[in-house]
């Protein structure tokens, strides 16, 4: 039978795809609709829908009422990232980074990590991630400077991982750990010759393997903290071990590499390759979320990153984002196999794309505005 969007309900049955101005589908047929669905469906003005007369359950389809619609543009909410609560977050951000290069610069005149200092660092701006919404994590790589880059790295790894500890239901006292051990996981690279780390070109052999050594540096550096747990201690070692062995500096794999480790992984990954540095521009973070993903059973743990795609959703959903075309638009509805490839209404047009039957597109960054 043939309805009107708004008579329809979840568990409705679509029985021919529903296309966009640009002739390619919105939502494939024999989808099981969702809220989610209807929405997209209201909000794009389609006339009306196709769908079998009974649910998915089995149960006869009883429309709702016709609900008349007019033809304004419907408008989504206000971007999350302009609540004040983030906007606080981002002021005391860049304060924990200022404060955090002090102690770094001390760590490179051989003084000792102080991690009372480091304590009242980081903990009140890790505590913050119980208020503030995804977006602003995931969008650090956004307010860093490439002469400052490791300084800004090494706090938006320790706010990264504690954010992902947290989403995969560790308690507060583990997911700030998981947070320190972010936080403390590149602590030997002050160790590290600066004109090394801030070379412009491409390194040498023998460079690049002072670099490899920071893990060993960084655990050095804390392992006789009696402050510091066992696990924290593992991560900061093994943060660039990898699942298939293939990691560095032990090359130990799966099983033996500390969970909070593989937490501080996927978070290094995400920040390191999303921000622009001396020596390599910063790559699209949904460029980077697909590697990621593909990478989920050779590299990653598999379960930190399904938390990792899980937490696409509320990033995205509504965002105005660019495409690497250049073209702006919006993100409209996400598949949650597919967290990198959603639909986008292109804001000249109001065409509607799906970036999963568009493989040359992609998402190149999201819009401040």
């Amino acid at each position: 039978m043939r309805v009107a969007p708004s008579q329809l309900v979840p568990g409705c049955i679509l029985l021919m795809e529903v296309k966009g101005k640009s002739n390619r589908p919105i939502i494939v047929k024999n989808t099981v609709l969702t809220d989610k669905h209807i929405e997209i469906l209201e909000k794009f003005l389609v006339e009306s829908v196709e769908v079998s007369s009974k649910l998915s359950d089995g149960e006869e389809f009883s429309p709702k009422s016709s609900v008349h619609r007019n033809d304004e543009k419907i408008e989504f909410p206000p971007d999350v990232r302009k609540e004040k609560n983030e906007l606080s977050f981002m002021a005391n951000y860049k304060k924990a980074v200022t404060a955090f290069k002090k102690q770094y610069q001390k760590w490179q005149n051989s003084m000792p990590i102080d991690i009372p200092a480091i304590r009242k660092i980081m903990i009140p701006l890790l505590e913050q991630i119980e208020t503030i919404p995804s977006a602003a994590i995931y969008a650090l790589h956004e307010h860093g400077e490439k002469r400052d880059y490791i300084y800004y790295h090494c706090v938006a790894v320790s706010l990264t991982s504690a954010y992902l500890g947290k989403k995969m239901g560790y308690s507060k006292g583990e997911w700030l750990q998981i947070g320190l051990a972010g936080l403390l996981s590149d602590c030997g690279l002050a160790r590290i010759d600066a004109d090394i780390l801030l070379k412009a070109g491409p390194l040498t052999e023998s460079e690049y393997t002072a670099v490899k050594n920071h893990p060993t540096y960084s655990y050095r550096m804390v392992e006789n903290l009696p402050t510091i747990t066992p696990g924290v201690k593992l991560a900061v070692l093994q943060h660039h071990e990898r699942v298939d062995g293939y990691g560095y500096p032990l090359g130990i794999s799966k099983e033996k590499i500390h969970q909070y480790a593989k937490v501080v992984a996927v978070a290094d990954m995400y920040h390191a390759m999303t921000s622009e540095r001396l020596y390599r521009k910063k790559i699209s973070p949904f460029k980077v979320i697909e590697e990621i993903q593909r990478e989920r059973y050779l590299k990653f743990d598999s379960e930190t990153v399904d938390c990792f795609l899980a937490s696409i959703d509320s990033l995205t959903l509504g965002a105005k984002v660019i495409l690497s075309d250049n073209t702006s638009g919006e993100i409209v509805f996400i598949n949650p196999a597919q967290p990198t490839r959603p639909m986008v209404r292109i804001a000249e047009s109001d065409e509607i794309i799906s970036l999963e039957q568009v493989p040359e597109l992609y998402i190149e960054k999201i819009s401040a505005s």
